[in-house]
């Protein structure tokens, strides 16, 4: 049953996704999964939480926008003004409505696979880093290292992505989500390190 559930959710993403990103959607389920292995998460809400984390990627600023007025979908100032960052959001929205997921951790692993969020289930923090390292990821700084390290030290991993992704939008202006600041700060305090610790 839970394949058959799978390969629908690939189908129906096939048509609704454009190829480079089904082909990353793919590489995330493959790595969430091997990382679920590795960490002794459960598979399939690893896979589930794989496919449908960009499921509103390809979806158009201006629908991401409306749908989170029309169904109250929180969105803060940076959102607003950067509505691409909502795909996080409205894809757990999604995965609710249109592709019947009720467990919660996986919903959380969607919402969250962007940004982070302080105490994050194990899931979620392997949505969140499989994502960042999956095959067909190429331009990452660091990539290399934090592939490693994720098969070994998933919260390393974890601050490391968060870590060059904040330098990254920095150096190139671009407008950071307050959670990414508020997780990262959170895991390096828990973990004692970050900042030249």
């Amino acid at each position: 049953m839970k394949e058959t559930e799978l390969k629908k959710i690939r189908k129906a993403l096939e048509k609704s996704l454009d190829p480079k990103r089904y082909e990353h959607t793919l590489g995330v389920e493959y790595t969430a999964a091997a990382l679920a292995m590795r960490y002794d998460a459960p598979i399939f809400s690893a896979q589930l939480a794989g496919l449908l984390h960009d499921c509103a990627k390809c979806m158009s600023d201006e629908k991401k926008l409306s749908l989170c007025q029309k169904h109250n979908i929180a969105m803060n100032e940076t959102e607003k003004r950067n509505p691409y960052l909502l795909h996080a959001k409205v894809g757990s929205f999604l995965a609710t409505e249109k592709y019947r997921v009720d467990d919660e951790d996986v919903l959380n692993a969607i919402l969250s696979h962007t940004t982070g969020r302080p105490q994050m289930s194990l899931l979620e923090k392997i949505i969140f880093v499989a994502d960042y390292i999956e095959p067909g990821r190429k331009q990452a700084p660091n990539l290399r290292e934090i592939r490693r390290l994720a098969f070994i030290d998933l919260d390393k991993a974890l601050v490391k992505i968060l870590e060059d992704t904040l330098y990254y939008l920095t150096e190139n202006g671009g407008e950071t989500d307050p959670m990414t600041q508020t997780t990262y700060d959170y895991y390096c305090a828990k973990n004692g390190e970050g900042n030249g610790k």
